[in-house]
């Protein structure tokens, strides 16, 4: 399709702007040249982006299912609630007095998070998973200094951990140590018992992993840590798993971050918007980054901890993401919250199930909310990759999982169907899957030319990554 700057006519145009209403100023600096924008009229307009959206595909299109960073439905009122002129029309520079109904709504979260982690505070300014994770880290940092133990500088990291979690450990000055897996996917915990000494400042834990796993070793791990004078850091990006029915903090945890944009209900397609909210029990409270809310006599006010790590972000987070969370939490309720937790499950290890029947599972179930097929033995006997199968799911209309991750899985894809897909939707997914696993074996040529019926065919991905086209040439 024609991009919006090659399309329309000189002098075409359509009038959006009501007239002017206010008196005119001449800046004193001014553009030397007009701004190239395309002329177009309102029809070609409106058709430009409705052919845009015809080429999207999202969670109101069909199955979507990432592992561990899936999208999912995302509840319409949801939306409607933070669109409310109270919440939607605030300025973060408002007196107290003006935002009280704003501040309601980041104290009430915070007391329900609280209660779904076992945490005793939680800040929500970080704006992403990863800047949560760093802000957890760099809260771990402070309580050790604060002790004198400069010499904590290593952060252990298990194989099966999110990607970010060594990114953040690094940016926030520690030293990885990679922690390696035994053959049931979970933690080596001989291997971590051999890894913690006097210069561990903590470690940080994915659970359940990136294999689907919940870590059955769970309360050994967070006691062989604290024995060793670290503090224990819970990756809660796959909350949606277990909410309501543990609480990292009965586990032992001292902090963890949601991510309120999966967990919680908010579309973050494109990279935004997000909110990784950071919970912590009451050692690390005088660290977290502030102003946070606390109530008063009769109101609600903004307050800095003692000890503030200060801002990770400009003002207090994503507020409507927020907003988005509370409406979900309620919404859901005591009982709800560990339903959607056992959906999940349930509906993870039936796909599970049903593409055993021809995909090996990387590692024996049963799972949490997702699950790791290996694709190494289709490729060695057909030539057919994950990439293959994936490209493949393209064409047949479905959005593909994650592929090639964890690191630690040869041609793996990582499927989480969520909790709130029905069993018919599964089944057609299914059917698909193994549909092309036939297909890898009868006909391997039309998956590596797979897709054929999007937009464009199969791109150069490695030239892409690292030549990447980032602004439009005119001719």
């Amino acid at each position: 399709m024609k991009l919006i700057m090659e399309r329309g006519a000189p002098g075409r145009h359509l009038d959006l702007l009501p007239p002017c209403d206010v008196p005119q100023v001449t800046l004193s600096r001014t553009r030397q040249e007009p701004l190239d924008l395309p002329q177009v009229s309102e029809s070609e307009l409106v058709r430009h982006y409705t052919e845009l959206a015809k080429q999207v595909y999202g969670v109101n299109d069909g199955i979507y299912p990432l592992g561990s960073c899936t999208m999912k439905y995302n509840p319409k009122i949801n939306d409607e609630m933070a669109a409310l002129p109270g919440f939607s029309q605030v300025h973060p520079l408002q007196p107290e007095g003006t935002v009280q109904g704003c501040l309601e709504v980041y104290a009430t979260a915070e007391q329900l998070l609280r209660e779904v982690t076992g945490m005793d505070a939680v800040t929500f300014q970080p704006a992403a998973g990863a800047h949560g994770e760093f802000t957890g880290l760099l809260l771990i940092k402070a309580y050790h200094r604060s002790r004198g133990d400069a010499a904590r500088v290593k952060i252990l990291v298990p194989d099966s951990a999110h990607g970010t979690n060594p990114a953040s450990a690094v940016m926030a000055g520690f030293q990885v140590i990679n922690i390696p897996s035994s053959p049931d996917g979970c933690v080596d915990v001989e291997a971590l018992k051999a890894a913690v000494g006097p210069d561990t400042a903590g470690l940080m834990l994915t659970n359940p992993n990136t294999l689907g796993i919940f870590e059955k070793h769970i309360l050994e791990i967070t006691r062989i840590v604290h024995e060793a004078g670290g503090l224990c850091y819970y990756d809660g990006a796959n909350l949606n798993a277990v909410m309501g029915e543990v609480r990292p903090g009965d586990m032992g945890f001292d902090v963890i971050h949601l991510n309120l944009h999966k967990t919680f209900s908010t579309p973050h397609g494109g990279g935004g918007p997000g909110a990784g909210a950071v919970g912590c029990k009451e050692l690390l409270r005088p660290y977290l980054p502030g102003p946070m809310v606390e109530r008063g006599e009769g109101d609600l006010r903004w307050a800095v901890p003692e000890h503030s790590i200060g801002r990770v972000k400009d003002f207090y987070g994503n507020f409507a993401v927020v907003v988005r969370a509370l409406c979900y939490l309620l919404t859901l309720g005591r009982e709800g919250i560990p339903e959607a937790a056992r959906n999940a499950v349930l509906n993870a290890n039936y796909m599970m199930h049903r593409l055993a029947e021809k995909y090996p599972v990387a590692y024996a179930g049963p799972c949490m909310h997702e699950f790791v097929l290996s694709l190494q033995q289709l490729k060695e006997e057909t030539g057919v990759s994950a990439m293959d199968i994936a490209k493949g799911l393209l064409d047949r209309g479905i959005h593909p999982p994650t592929m090639y991750f964890p690191l630690i899985v040869h041609e793996a894809l990582m499927v989480e169907p969520t909790e709130t897909e029905d069993k018919e939707t599964m089944d057609r997914a299914c059917d698909i899957f193994l549909e092309l696993w036939e297909l890898a074996h009868s006909d391997p040529e039309a998956l590596h030319a797979a897709p054929s019926t999007t937009p464009v065919g199969r791109l150069d991905e490695v030239d892409a990554a690292r030549n990447p086209v980032l602004r439009y040439q005119k001719p």
